[in-house]
């Protein structure tokens, strides 16, 4: 191997479990929902160091079709920023638009996970529908973090087997968040509607709604079942509160 940065396999495992255990202390799993959400994220994580740090298998694949044509594709740690060869990228790696570009998504990512799993939390000690912060915005606005964090890797690293990947685990969290978003209809019925009618699932408007006080007696943490523990895009947040 051309590099002394591959066959770090020490390396890939502490750097899967260091953003999986960080990613779990905004997102608190509960459910088997929150779990299945987190272990997308995982599958994605370990596909993702496993060529970083362990084999460049799609360096290996690539090379002998585009090697000619990029002359920059070969399996130095450098070389695994595929993106840089397409706009011919000579300097630091670290320092190419799409790598400053991919520490924007995931800083993004990771805010929009805590910030909304405090606001659920927030709702559900007053028994009431998360409606504001990042909830204004978007119904699942954890689920949108942890998509935006495989993008900022996308970005930064991309592979066959991640590229394959992210487009499946866009349609798991579609139907884990529409699957909450039933629950929820059908526990806190036109409060949620009224919710659901304004505020969009995943891609912001402009600007945000307006929320309004959740009529008497019917509150709860908009896609969380009353509980801060539930958090997720949409998860833990009866989606309004509701990888």
């Amino acid at each position: 191997m051309a590099d002394a940065a591959y066959g770090l396999w020490p390396l890939v495992a502490l750097n899967t479990i260091l953003f999986v255990v960080f990613a779990a202390s905004f997102f608190h799993p509960k459910s088997k929902r929150d779990w299945r959400a987190m272990g997308a994220y995982s599958a994605f994580l370990v596909a993702l160091f496993t060529e970083m740090y362990g084999t460049p298998l799609t360096i290996y694949l690539l090379g002998s079709w585009l090697g000619s044509q990029f002359p920059l594709l070969k399996d130095t740690h450098a070389g695994g920023h595929l993106w840089n060869d397409l706009i011919n990228w000579q300097g630091d790696p670290h320092l190419s638009p799409f790598h400053l570009a991919s520490y924007a998504a995931l800083g993004t990512g990771f805010w929009l996970i805590a910030a909304a799993w405090k606001r659920l939390h927030e709702a559900a000690q007053h028994d009431e529908l998360a409606t504001t912060g990042p909830y204004a915005w978007v119904r699942h606005p954890q689920y949108d973090g942890f998509l935006l964090i495989m993008i900022g890797f996308l970005l930064q690293w991309p592979t066959i087997p991640t590229l394959i990947m992210f487009p499946v685990l866009v349609y798991v969290y579609v139907r884990l968040a529409r699957s909450e978003e039933r629950e929820v209809a059908k526990e806190f019925g036109e409060q949620w509607d009224a919710y659901a009618a304004r505020t969009p699932a995943f891609l912001p408007r402009h600007r945000p709604a307006r929320s309004a006080t959740p009529p008497p007696g019917r509150h709860a943490a908009s896609g969380q079942q009353r509980q801060p523990q539930r958090t997720a895009g949409t998860h833990h947040s009866h989606t309004g509160s509701s990888p």
